[in-house]
């Protein structure tokens, strides 16, 4: 077939590299002069800064990251071994101690901070290892087939009957019927901020899923009898492009061509299939199949045509909670940050209370640093990110995609002063030894993915929200990336693409 991608992100580009591989014809438009969507590395005068991705889960030896590569022929190797994370809250701090005090130090710490919910602590860690047993099952089965699959599927339904009264509960239920105190509620529903969805409206049963205990300590074992390997996570060496160029080079070996700075103007429907799409310069590129990422209302509304769809599909994209955007400080700095943050990567929160930061956002106002951000140092797990003896450091934080004062181009020097004034109550010095700064704000990010709305991460995961599927209503035509069924995140992207991929063309399932 000849397979037309818009669009070359992670999920753009895992598909492509699977139908490549398996003989089709594929070509890449790209309306961004470079390619890898928010999976990218800016690089400025020597030092390096990546736009998303930061600590990966799923890309240990026997995670689906690794396996996707493999598949895919990917050289390996560009990854480091399992790393953690810091957070840091007003009034304690969670970092891991020196010596190794087991898998549960993180329950032990906080019941010597909050006596009073101890008994929850318990609870919580009891309903945390049945959580992440069925989870590490539902991996499993991603890569099985036929009995061995139906048997791990059987297991994984037994093992859901004691969570089963959860399975309707939010995350702000989950964490309350097990803790009284908010700062350690917070500790629970802190990262929910990253998605811009509100504890209320966050599946409770995910909970666990986002505070997997390795991401806190990489000495925490991972593999379990009976059950399997839990999840790893690890830095992308020399940046993210190196993923970007690794999975791209597969569609240009197999002879597809991405081009880049080539936005698509129109997807072209004759007899409800997908013919093909027109490029802004009135270029007509023919297809067998169409397949776009990106925002679904671009797709959809823009360069298809809401005609096409049915009302339920419409309904689907109508009802999607778009995540917000962030604003990105990246600086060049002439000292080591880590002398004072232990790890490359910490998350710092101001409040505990997320359900309001959450709906601050919504409403367009931006907290300027205040309610939190994160700092990280690509250049302590990899050296060349920046010039010898300087560090790369990146300051973000969520952020409106519109302000509701002002706007972002006017205020982003203003906006990132300030940042970098939080962020100097933890890295003393970092705006005096900057050698280099840029500045990335939300209209910065709506010009790279090309969206009205910068939906950084995708969807909000919002509880009875459906996210338009793959297939779609016009023949040919496929949606893929983290405003569909998969959802976001590199690794959720790249899975749904392999299973739209294999969809397309079911020898993918075969490639091992």
């Amino acid at each position: 077939m000849n397979v037309v991608i818009i669009g070359s992100g992670m999920s753009g580009l895992t598909a492509g590299a699977y139908l490549s591989r398996m003989g089709h014809k594929v070509e890449v438009f790209e309306q961004f002069h470079e390619r890898g969507g928010v999976t990218a590395t800016l690089r400025h005068k020597g030092f390096g800064w990546d736009l998303g991705p930061l600590l990966l889960e799923g890309w240990g030896a026997q995670d689906m990251g690794t396996k996707i590569l493999k598949e895919l022929g990917c050289p390996g190797g560009f990854v480091t071994p399992p790393r953690d994370r810091g957070i840091v809250f007003p009034d304690f701090s969670l970092w891991k101690p020196d010596e190794y005090e087991g898998p549960y130090w993180r329950r032990e710490r906080l019941k010597r901070l909050f006596p009073e919910d101890a008994k929850g602590l318990d609870l919580y860690y009891e309903f945390y290892e049945k959580l992440m047993n069925l989870m590490v099952l539902g991996q499993r089965s991603d890569l099985q087939k036929g009995v061995e699959r139906g048997i791990t599927l059987l297991r994984m339904m037994l093992r859901f009957l004691p969570l089963k009264k959860m399975k309707d509960r939010s995350a702000a239920d989950v964490v309350d019927s097990f803790f009284t105190r908010p700062e350690l509620k917070a500790v629970f529903t802190g990262i929910l901020a990253d998605l811009v969805v509100k504890p209320s409206e966050f599946p409770g049963l995910g909970v666990p899923a986002f505070n997997i205990e390795s991401a806190f300590d990489s000495r925490i074992p991972n593999n379990y009898a009976g059950v399997g390997s839990r999840p790893e996570y690890r830095f992308i060496t020399k940046g993210c492009s190196t993923l970007v160029d690794a999975v791209g080079g597969v569609i240009e070996e197999n002879g597809g061509v991405i081009t880049v700075s080539a936005p698509v103007k129109k997807i072209i429907v004759e007899k409800n299939q997908a013919a093909g799409v027109v490029l802004n310069d009135g270029y007509r590129v023919d297809a067998d199949c169409v397949i776009a990422t990106g925002g679904a209302r671009e797709v959809f509304y823009d360069l298809l045509g809401s005609e096409y769809l049915t009302p339920e599909y419409r309904q689907k994209i109508d009802g999607q909670v778009q995540m917000e955007s962030v604003f990105m400080v990246h600086l060049g700095v002439n000292f080591d940050p880590c002398t004072f943050q232990k790890s490359a990567l910490c998350y710092y929160y101001g409040t505990h209370d997320v359900e309001q930061a959450v709906q601050d956002c919504r409403n367009g106002t931006y907290h300027e640093g205040k309610e939190g951000f994160l700092i990280y140092v690509p250049s302590h797990h990899s050296p060349a990110m920046a010039p010898e003896g300087m560090h790369a450091v990146t300051v973000y934080t969520i952020a409106p995609n519109t302000l509701n004062g002002g706007n972002w181009n006017d205020r982003r020097e203003e906006l990132a002063d300030k940042l970098i004034l939080e962020a100097e109550r933890y890295i003393p010095g970092l705006k005096k030894g900057t050698v280099e700064r840029v500045i990335l704000t939300p209209e910065d990010f709506q010009k790279r993915v090309h969206q009205r709305h910068h939906s950084f991460g995708g969807i909000a995961p919002v509880m009875g929200n459906e996210n338009p599927s793959f297939r779609t209503p016009v023949n040919n035509l496929w949606f893929i990336g983290s405003q569909s069924e998969s959802g976001g995140g590199v690794l959720g992207v790249m899975k749904g693409a392999r299973k739209a991929a294999a969809m397309i063309d079911p020898r993918v399932k075969r490639l091992r």
